[in-house]
């Protein structure tokens, strides 16, 4: 039979091959989906249903999903305001109005970051920005679109030596999206209450400006504190809207951060809706939080909750979110404080600026916990800081009437912080260990005078005396010779006696404008810091001295001086020149005694 080709028969075949067509689109498309559920899906992001910003309308409505009791998810309102175009570079916020549940006696609750907003069934973003002291619950949401570029599985860049900075530089300082002075409403981003469980109250209020720098917000009692039981709970019981907190330190001292999921894609999680230390790549664990209960507050209302399960670990810290991975565990360091009978455990981030900042608060507080605050005290810490590169040793002595404690902390920090910020990556921390002996009286003696011949002659010896002073005001003396080098030049030689605090800044600041070239250089110099039990006899005349790649040059020939000069002047950072130091003797004040204070004199050599 002869095929019908006419007009209406041409068309129905077209159709009926475009049918087909489609039909096999379709068939293939459902092959690839079973296909690719049937596989481990870790690379491939799934699929989202995404409402896009280029969508959205003022006057749409949406659900948002958050926990406002418990672990059970609940809904609530969203009214979109309009969409805030271009606050931020490249960055545009969605406004919109909350209602529903008790956010209308509350307002945005701090804790609310990441709760997922939804149009249509369609995820648009989440909740990360508010305006403090708001009388509505208005709010700012962050794109979906630009929550999913932050990648948890990015891979980690090689670690360099960070330049030295100022605690108010620091690129963790929270920034305000849109402000317009300080006494205007000003939307930012939702604060981050950091729950400090544990810790003592004057810990924080010593450390609270501190943190405020970095963008965070200090709280005790938001939290239920406790640690999680060990091993990683079930994932799949998470869900978007489900309350998570990011903990820093876990153990008998707590530190964590509350936020809500916004999206899970396989094993990859999202949440927050803006950064919380601004780490980039990170390793940060995060468990299942409960909440507790939320407390109302004029300036800002927040979820009390407790940490119950671990989930994974945050892996990116971005500005737009947090992401992670469900399912891996963190690699944490092991923290032990013992302070006379009582000993304090708990596992911490590994950290270049936390873990000594937080190092430095739990010591503190364990000591503020056990010992009173006020009076005479001394304190001595003996313990080792171990590093995958080899270990530094903490043997010292901290005296006097106020702040000892705040003294000892810093001085343990400060050469963790230097190791942790050279850059090594073999400096990477395993463990700390401290034992910290308590003395409840002041062990000190202050540097009252330096008593020496005014002219020596080169090859002559020569003896210096150190006069110190006790609680009583009883004077006592040390003695110790040096020899004038044969064939030193003419002129004043100096001879400077300073407790081990000012010798010890002296090395720092040589150390920090001068480039650690090895592991072994950093332990070295951390080893090789004085103890403050003694006092230091620098012996030094006012003449150039050089550092060469860590290596002392004092009163090279003036040829030499010459080309190292010039290299200074062509910025070679790795020679730095200071006083010519000729020697460095110590003194003792007596055993156990803490030595402060400094004295200078001056010699003349005649020939």
């Amino acid at each position: 039979m002869a095929l019908d080709t006419g007009p209406f028969h041409f068309r129905g075949w077209r159709a009926y091959n475009r049918a087909v067509e489609t039909l096999g689109r379709q068939i293939v498309l459902s092959l690839t989906l079973v296909l690719g559920a049937a596989s481990v899906n870790a690379q491939a992001p799934a699929s989202i249903a995404i409402f896009p910003l280029k969508d959205i309308r003022a006057g749409q409505k949406g659900i948002g999903k958050t926990v406002f009791s418990g672990m059970r998810v609940e809904d609530f309102q969203v009214e979109i305001l309009g969409v805030l175009e271009n606050l931020g570079p490249r960055e545009s916020i969605i406004l919109a109005r909350l209602s529903g549940g008790p956010l209308a006696n509350t307002g945005v609750l701090q804790g609310m970051s990441g709760s997922p907003v939804y149009i249509e069934g369609k995820l648009v973003g989440a909740v990360a920005l508010s305006f403090p002291q708001s009388k509505e619950p208005i709010a700012g949401i962050r794109p979906i679109e630009d929550m999913l570029r932050v990648d948890p599985r990015a891979p980690r860049a090689p670690r360099a030596a960070p330049a030295p900075r100022a605690a108010a530089e620091d690129p963790r300082a929270r920034t305000v999206i849109a402000s317009a002075g300080a006494a205007v409403p000003r939307l930012e981003e939702i604060a981050t209450p950091v729950s400090f469980a544990g810790f003592t109250a004057a810990t924080l209020e010593h450390f609270a400006p501190q943190l405020r720098t970095m963008g965070l917000d200090p709280r005790q009692g938001v939290s239920g504190g406790g640690t999680p039981a060990d091993g990683l709970g079930d994932a799949r019981t998470l869900q978007p809207g489900a309350m998570i907190s990011v903990q820093l330190i876990s153990g008998d001292l707590n530190v964590g951060a509350d936020g809500t999921v916004t999206h899970i894609d396989g094993d990859r999680l999202y949440a927050f809706g803006h950064r919380f230390l601004a780490e980039g790549t990170t390793e940060l664990p995060f468990a299942r939080s409960e909440v507790l209960a939320l407390l109302p507050n004029l300036a800002s209302s927040f979820k009390i909750s407790a940490a119950r399960e671990w989930m994974g670990t945050i892996t990116a810290d971005r500005s737009a979110a947090i992401s992670g991975i469900t399912g891996r565990s963190a690699n944490l360091i092991p923290i032990e404080i013992s302070v006379g009978q009582t000993t304090y455990r708990m596992r911490m981030i590994q950290d270049r600026l936390m873990t000594p900042l937080l190092t430095q608060m739990a010591i503190f507080s364990s000591i503020d916990a056990t010992q009173r605050a006020l009076g005479a005290q001394s304190y001595a810490i003996d313990g080792r800081l171990e590093f995958d590169g080899g270990s530094v040793r903490i043997d010292d002595v901290y005296s006097g009437d106020i702040a000892v404690a705040a003294f000892a902390a810093a001085g343990v920090s400060s050469s963790l912080s230097f190791a942790l910020q050279s850059g090594f990556d073999a400096l990477k921390l395993k463990s700390v260990k401290l034992d910290i002996g308590v003395v409840e009286s002041r062990t000190q003696r202050q540097i009252v005078d330096l008593i020496a011949p005014r002219v020596a002659r080169p090859g002559e010896e020569i003896e210096v005396t150190a006069v110190f002073a006790g609680q009583n005001g009883a004077e006592t003396a040390s003695r110790v010779r040096y020899r004038v080098p044969v064939g030193a030049p003419a002129g004043p030689i100096f001879l400077t006696i300073s407790d081990a605090t000012q010798t010890n800044l002296t090395e720092f600041q040589q150390a920090v404008g001068t480039p650690q070239k090895s592991t072994q250089q950093v332990l070295t110099l951390l080893n090789g810091l004085r103890s403050n039990t003694k006092a230091y006899l620098r012996v030094w005349r006012n003449e150039p001295s050089y550092t060469v790649e860590g290596r002392d040059l004092p009163a090279p020939p003036p040829s030499l001086a010459l080309l190292l000069n010039r290299a200074q002047a062509g910025l070679t950072s790795t020679v730095t020149s200071r006083g010519a130091k000729l020697a460095e003797l110590e003194i003792s004040a007596g055993t156990g005694l803490v030595v402060i204070g400094n004295k200078t004199v001056q010699v003349e050599v005649k020939e």
